[in-house]
């Protein structure tokens, strides 16, 4: 399926259909037990992902790309980093925006709109957790070498692992279709992945969180 059209469904997706779900997720208000599972796994992920970068990014300009309700580039600006945080739902912009006490918010420079775009310019680092997850493997290294391109250090990215759960969830979302489901995520084997990513840069396998119902892998990509 072509980058464009994914992307075209995930804003469709989490403009119009999940914005409350995501709205509670990434919030302190009471979940389901799977959902809780769901947090705890993201909140491990985005520790993660920020533990490759130096705990003072003061002069840094990083890109959030996908940054959903902001949770990671208010982590980001809190480190002093100069945040340009891009998401394809206007909604979820919204959230973030509005969350972002003033101090953190003058760092920040949010847009809404497609993370490849290149007038967003150029960075220091790029993190993306969890956006690239609807994209197979060749709208992945278009995407990544985009973003590579752009980016001096390193670019962050998560991946759905080829797992026994995610394959029957991606069947099961192949065989029934529905109008309000969310868009099906495309599992990688990220051994696989490196190898055909090597043309782009350097590539280091961070590993996976697994937490219930949330299974992710971190990887990176040096140019």
């Amino acid at each position: 399926m072509a980058y464009e059209t994914t992307r075209d469904r995930v804003e469709t997706y989490f403009d119009r259909t999940a914005t409350r779900t995501w709205e509670q997720l990434t919030s302190d208000a009471p979940v389901s037990r799977i959902r809780e599972t769901v947090r705890r796994g993201r909140a491990e992920m985005r520790a993660r992902l920020l533990a490759q970068l130096p705990e003072d990014l003061r002069g840094a300009r990083v890109l959030d790309a996908g940054c959903g309700t902001g949770q990671m580039t208010a982590e980001l600006a809190a480190r002093g980093a100069e945040v340009v945080a891009v998401d394809i739902s206007p909604s979820l912009i919204g959230i973030a925006r509005a969350r972002l006490g003033p101090d953190l918010a003058r760092r920040v420079r949010f847009v809404a709109g497609d993370m490849l775009d290149a007038e967003l310019g150029s960075f220091d680092d790029a993190i993306a957790m969890d956006s690239l997850i609807y994209y197979d493997a060749a709208d992945l290294q278009t995407a990544l070498s985009a973003l590579a391109g752009r980016v001096r250090g390193r670019v962050l990215f998560t991946v759905a692992p080829r797992t026994g759960l995610l394959m029957a969830m991606w069947y099961a979302g192949k065989l029934f279709p529905r109008s309000d489901r969310s868009p099906v995520m495309v599992p990688q084997a990220p051994a696989m992945l490196a190898r055909r990513l090597a043309g782009i840069g350097a590539v280091r396998d961070l590993g996976a969180v697994r937490s219930g119902f949330y299974i992710s892998h971190a990887l990176e990509v040096r140019a």
